[in-house]
């Protein structure tokens, strides 16, 4: 049966047998795999940019549930495929509840395996080209993914391929403060080194080409030590939060005589409502 798209593949697993056919037929198909006899850390997962994720939880023991848990959380566009033994009907739902998109029990035929990632991986992408078609709007923001594009009213911002998919991420996750690691992750599509500073200075670069289109509203708001949120505010209103309040004057001795008309006093204009 001919497959029809390239699809980067792992596969955890220790059975040599099941895994050297499933390899050879990989190879035929065009698609990249690569196998592991132990738990990849999610991060790696991450940087390999895979399409699926198939695996054994045999082999994880008393860890297994919390990897998959860890593994659907953090790479949720990741199709997840579970190969094992025998298991009971609470165990596999207790998978599929987790994130898993599929579960096999051995033996399995390499050939159905095949098919299983196939379908998994073509649903992920499915669900994600008609989420990424839908344009977000946000303050005078309108954000299309199916151009990789943002517009001011109908005047275009001249973003980067990066920054568009900065923009996007923090678009998306609306209202959700996203860590600079996790934002690395996303966008560069591995694990930031230590010290890098490419978060910090993209989302810069951003900021002020935002703010030259459209000065009256703020979208990328810093949260010190942690990273960003995006939240389109009116300019202005988180700079006034943040702001000391002024020290109250020192009270002063009771005068004595006539006192001025509090109505013929001037007002200074910074506490004016106008």
């Amino acid at each position: 049966m001919p497959y029809t798209a390239s699809i980067r593949i792992a596969v955890i697993d220790t059975d040599s047998g099941f895994v050297t056919v499933l390899a050879k037929r990989a190879e035929v198909a065009g698609w990249s795999l690569s196998h592991s006899s132990g738990p990849v850390p999610p991060r790696d997962l991450v940087a390999m940019k895979l399409n699926a994720l198939l695996i054994d939880p045999a082999l994880l023991g008393d860890e297994a549930w919390s990897y998959l848990d860890r593994v659907a959380s953090m790479l949720p566009e990741l199709g997840l495929v579970v190969c094992t033994g025998r298991s009971t009907v609470a165990q596999r739902v207790r998978g599929l509840r987790l994130g898993v998109d599929d579960w096999m029990t051995k033996p399995s035929h390499p050939e159905e395996a095949m098919a299983r990632i196939e379908a998994v991986a073509r649903r992920h992408t499915r669900g994600r080209r008609e989420v990424e078609s839908a344009p977000l709007t946000a303050g005078e923001l309108e954000i299309r993914p199916d151009r990789f594009q943002a517009f001011v009213g109908k005047e275009p911002l001249e973003l980067t391929r990066r920054e568009f998919e900065l923009l996007y991420l923090l678009a998306e996750e609306r209202g959700q403060v996203l860590e600079r690691e996790k934002i690395y992750q996303r966008v560069w599509g591995y694990a930031m080194a230590h010290g890098d500073r490419s978060v910090d200075v993209f989302v810069r670069k951003l900021r002020q080409k935002l703010e030259k289109r459209s000065p009256s509203w703020a979208y990328i708001h810093t949260h010190f030590g942690i990273g960003y949120r995006f939240e389109p505010e009116p300019a202005g209103i988180v700079e006034e939060e943040l702001r000391p309040a002024a020290a109250e004057p020192a009270p002063t001795e009771p005068q004595h005589g006539p006192q001025p008309d509090p109505s013929s006093q001037i007002v200074h204009k910074t506490f004016t409502a106008g």
